[in-house]
């Protein structure tokens, strides 16, 4: 079997997070991994770590003074990722949220000589999230491909390395056809000419698109995805493609169908990946989205190691702004070092044919009951009306309206990820638990309950970390309201049977959150809102969902 190393020059401590692939033969049987015949590189280096935009700190950057970043000075946060912590992608996330549509002008104006001397779309990456046009307004998206036209002349003009900006994700994605829309959209885009616009165009082989699949099935079928794309890639445009970055979510698939699905459902993806690229021979580079809390993926500085074993194949991790500055910097630092010299060497795990169709039953056992509760009567409003107390980091758009959109689930609508697992640590009932006991009886029912170990290493782990922020007390209240809450007291006793421990706060500051999340429950029952106790909350957590 091939081995992909990881080898890149080092001129400087700066550019340590990004590798290159040099491929060669070798014999490995308990990985798969992405390769490809011969010597042969793809001509860039492949970042390890991505800062994004997404709004779950809670506290403050040690650079402003208070914890709301806005659109300007997102800029000066670009350029802090790069400059000081290590990371050498940022995602410049068009999609649900203001954008600072000169950012390539602010950041050569503001810092020439450090970009003179490490460019843009050679020593560090931004990368535009786009608006996806099945639900945001389709000018947002012209927009965006202006914004890498103009990149790419003003980068030229200036004697920098052009394009700067060469990659776009484009969120959502479900099809291979998609994909293809973006290329020829962008081409159409690029060709515009007139005297006044003085540059040349560009044609499609100056994008290359990143498809984010958000939903457990598309997830597990990223494979099939992808090699649809290669082969209608090489039917339009006449040639096949360098290599894929496929990004994986964490946090959609678990708002939509659970934790343990979410889990499994990446897991699996990344194993159908490596495979695929060694047949197809198109090296693969999967991105992972996570956060801080369990429910989003459970990366942090003090489990990075965990994480690392855990989805080991992953070439791009995501570093949400959580992980980045509600966390002491220097252990951040630390963590994000590490992320960038171990994750180049993980491969990932071969699941067989017989174990891939163990965990995609185990992933439809685990949704079922997940669903049920949060499509019950009454779960969404009540998610709905705490998420809106919680407090805003960025100048995100608001998810009603001309812009903005929410998740629907099912017959429900709920809040974004970020809103939706903050509401329900601030109800004192974790998200990661809701549905999983009565999946894990299920899972065990069957006789699955060796292979879900195995693919699920941290499961224990990630569900001992969330039990702690679970108040027994508040869900006894709510479930005598309302029947949909007698599920999630089903999950916590087959749970803690499972496990053998006792759910519940045991240090100081998480009977600090329980005290709070009682708090918090009075004030609501009496019909009053209080938002400063959602802060308060978050703050604890070290994150706000």
């Amino acid at each position: 079997m091939a081995e992909v190393t990881g080898s890149s020059p080092v001129r400087s401590k700066i550019l340590k997070p990004c590798y290159s692939y040099m491929i060669h033969e070798g014999t490995d049987t308990t990985r798969v991994e992405p390769r490809i015949r011969g010597a042969q590189r793809i001509g860039r280096q492949i970042p390890a770590t991505m800062a994004t935009q997404h709004p779950d700190h809670a506290r403050k950057p040690s650079w402003l003074e208070n914890p709301f970043i806005n659109i300007q000075q997102e800029i000066e946060e670009v350029f802090r990722m790069y400059s000081e912590f290590g990371i050498t992608e940022y995602k410049w996330d068009w999609e649900g949220k203001y954008v600072d549509e000169a950012v390539i002008e602010r950041l050569l104006q503001e810092h020439f000589l450090f970009f003179k001397d490490r460019p843009l779309g050679k020593d560090f990456f931004l990368t535009f999230r786009l608006p996806n046009p099945k639900v945001e307004t389709e000018f947002r998206l012209g927009r965006a491909f202006m914004g890498l036209v103009s990149a790419a002349g003003l980068a030229k003009s200036l004697g920098f390395h052009s394009p700067p900006l060469f990659e776009v994700i484009l969120p959502m994605t479900e099809s291979a056809s998609e994909m293809i829309a973006i290329h020829e959209a962008f081409m159409e885009v690029a060709a515009l000419t007139h005297p006044l616009l003085r540059r040349n165009s560009s044609g499609h082989h100056a994008l290359q698109v990143i498809p984010l699949f958000e939903q457990v099935d598309v997830i597990m079928s990223a494979d099939r995805i992808v090699q649809d794309y290669v082969d209608l890639h090489r039917t339009a445009f006449g040639e096949g493609i360098p290599y894929i970055r496929p990004y994986l979510a964490r946090s959609d698939p678990a708002l939509n169908s659970g934790l343990i699905s979410a889990v499994l459902a990446v897991k699996v993806a990344l194993s159908r990946l490596a495979a695929w690229s060694s047949r197809s021979g198109i090296p693969s580079f999967p991105l992972v989205g996570v956060a801080a809390l369990p429910f989003r993926g459970g990366l942090t500085p003090a489990s990075t190691s965990q994480f690392i074993d855990q989805y080991a194949g992953t070439k791009t991790v995501i570093i949400q702004s959580a992980f980045r500055y509600d966390f002491p910097e220097q252990e951040v630092r630390s963590a994000i070092t590490t992320l960038n010299e171990r994750l180049p060497a993980t491969d990932a795990v071969a699941i067989s044919p017989h174990d891939e169709e163990c965990l995609r039953e185990i992933v439809r056992m685990c949704e079922a009951p997940y669903r049920k509760t949060i499509e019950s009567d009454g779960f969404a409003a009540l998610v709905n009306a705490v998420a809106s107390d919680l407090p805003r980091r960025r100048e995100r758009v608001q998810h009603t309206g001309l812009f903005g959109y929410s998740r629907g689930v099912g017959r429900v609508h709920l809040p974004r990820a970020i809103a939706y697992t903050g509401a329900l640590y601030s109800l004192g009932v974790p998200p990661e638990l809701i549905g999983t006991g009565r999946g894990v009886k299920a899972i065990i029912k069957a006789g699955f309950g060796e292979t879900f170990e195995r693919f699920y290493p941290m499961f224990r782990y990630d569900i001992t970390r969330a039990s702690r922020f679970l108040h027994k007390g508040v869900l006894g209240r709510l479930a005598r309201e309302s029947a949909v809450w007698h599920g999630v007291e089903d999950d916590v006793s087959a749970l803690e049977e499972y496990l053998g421990v006792e759910f519940g706060p045991q240090t100081s500051e998480e009977h600090e959150h329980a005290r709070l999340v009682q708090v918090a429950d009075r004030v609501r029952v009496d019909g009053r809102r209080d938002a400063e106790l959602y802060e308060l909350l978050a703050l604890i957590r070290k994150s706000i969902g």
